[in-house]
């Protein structure tokens, strides 16, 4: 049975067996940073997974856009087979074929010039940490105008790049900051216009750090024509232009690189960090450093890391790669996500939606006198529904499944869309009926 033939009543029956002992000793042993879990899931096929009871689910969100070929991917799966049974790790002491062979593909893909260079890390708040560094010693390398070091960076107000203590200095989130101040300085946070962006970048500023499209913001695209004036920006002030695609490259958006669509050429980003899709699954990040001068930044001893870049996680970026371009999957996305923005705009209930590729946030008509968020609600009656998605806060849904959903899986999840906001919507406004105390005996 697929994700698409199941019942709101069939996923809301039996809910309290493996998967209820699974989760109790979840909360008895994992730390409690993610919250409870609401499913074990225990395999996947595709863009389907599956419960530890055995229920399957539409997987609309791809481990938050991380599963770019969706789950047990054939060709992916043989490829990271074959190499974790020939090499594993081996230190950065030394390479290895497919590290080279990946850092030549993104750099190609980028359209990096001569001289520009990989580094590889584990995940995307690693990456934003090493173009943190990087910014860093581009403000001390290339003083401001009154001789001393360039002591700023900017980041945008809604950015999110990561949660270690670099990556959260650049994240505007005062509830993901608060808990851990101080957190390490020199960091402004600027609405994301140009008018700001004119009006503080000078020759103060080593860096700005942009997303293209603010995920976690609820899918929020930049104005038109800031990539291309933040270029000019930096450019004129001597500051560097990096741009975040840890959630938006890779084909999420239906280009390998979300900031193509306004820089290419001349116009490139002094760096761009990589992370998410590009393993398929396998843990791998990635910044890519354009041209000689910005790669000299950081040499021997300046950075590091353990297990970044090993064999298998470059097998399986280039397995992910190499799947994207063969099966044609950037047209793909650009296609299916057009079929799922059209499809929510004509559902009641559904107001402002913004796609790029499979990259999509659907703001929520919050019914009146809702008694508790109605995003989570829909996430929770989706899910009952046999349906993965995600809500980036009370009001707004996300999207990001697997660039090979197929149109009728598409068509799936909007047919049972506004049954879904009927069930969300009674959750949140039916007061809860009070239990009855028994009688004495």
């Amino acid at each position: 049975m697929t994700a698409a033939q199941h019942t709101p009543a069939q996923h809301a029956t039996s809910r309290y067996s493996a998967q209820t002992a699974l989760l109790g000793e979840y909360a008895d042993s994992l730390l409690g940073v993610f919250g409870s879990p609401s499913l074990v899931l225990t395999h996947g096929r595709g863009a389907v997974v599956t419960d530890a009871d055995g229920r399957d689910y539409l997987d609309l969100l791809a481990g938050i856009a991380v599963n770019a070929l969706g789950h047990a991917h054939p060709r992916w799966v043989e490829i990271v087979s074959r190499q974790l049974a020939t090499l594993g790790h081996v230190s950065n002491f030394f390479t290895s074929p497919q590290q080279i062979a990946l850092a030549g593909k993104l750099l190609s893909l980028a359209g990096g010039p001569a001289g520009s260079h990989v580094f590889f890390a584990n995940s995307g708040t690693e990456a934003n940490e090493a173009a943190f560094k990087l910014a860093r010693r581009h403000g001390h390398e290339h003083p401001g105008p009154d001789g001393r070091p360039r002591g700023t960076v900017l980041a945008l107000d809604s950015a999110f790049h990561g949660r270690t203590m670099g990556a959260l200095a650049l994240t505007a989130k005062e509830a993901y900051r608060a808990p851990f101040e101080p957190l390490p300085g020199g960091v402004e946070h600027i609405p994301a216009t140009v008018e700001a962006l004119e009006e503080r970048l000078d020759g103060t500023v080593a860096a700005l750090i942009v997303e293209p499209v603010q995920g976690e913001a609820g899918v929020r695209e930049l104005p038109a024509g800031y990539l291309r004036r933040a270029r000019e920006l930096t450019r004129r002030h001597g500051a560097l232009l990096i741009v975040d695609e840890v959630q938006t490259g890779v084909g999420r958006t239906g280009r390998w690189f979300a900031s193509s669509a306004e820089l290419t050429g001349g116009d490139l980003p002094d760096a761009i960090t990589l992370a998410k899709g590009l393993g398929g699954g396998f843990p791998i990040g990635a910044m890519l450093t354009i041209g000689p001068d910005v790669s000299a930044l950081l040499g021997a001893g300046q950075h590091g890391t353990t297990f970044g870049g090993n064999p298998p996680a470059t097998a399986a970026g280039l397995a992910t790669v190499t799947v994207i371009e063969e099966d044609g999957l950037l047209e793909h996305a650009r296609t299916v996500g057009a079929v799922l923005g059209e499809g929510l705009r004509a559902v009641p209930g559904i107001g402002d939606v913004r796609q790029r590729g499979l990259l999509i946030g659907a703001d929520l008509d919050v019914p009146e006198g809702a008694a508790a968020p109605f995003g989570p609600a829909v996430v929770e009656a989706a899910r009952d529904a046999g349906f993965i998605v995600n809500a980036t806060g009370p009001g707004t849904l996300r999207l990001a499944p697997p660039l090979i959903l197929t149109t009728e899986q598409a068509h799936a999840f909007l047919d049972a869309l506004p049954a879904i906001l009927r069930t969300a919507t009674a959750a949140v406004t039916t007061p809860a009926v009070a239990e009855t105390p028994p009688k004495d005996a």
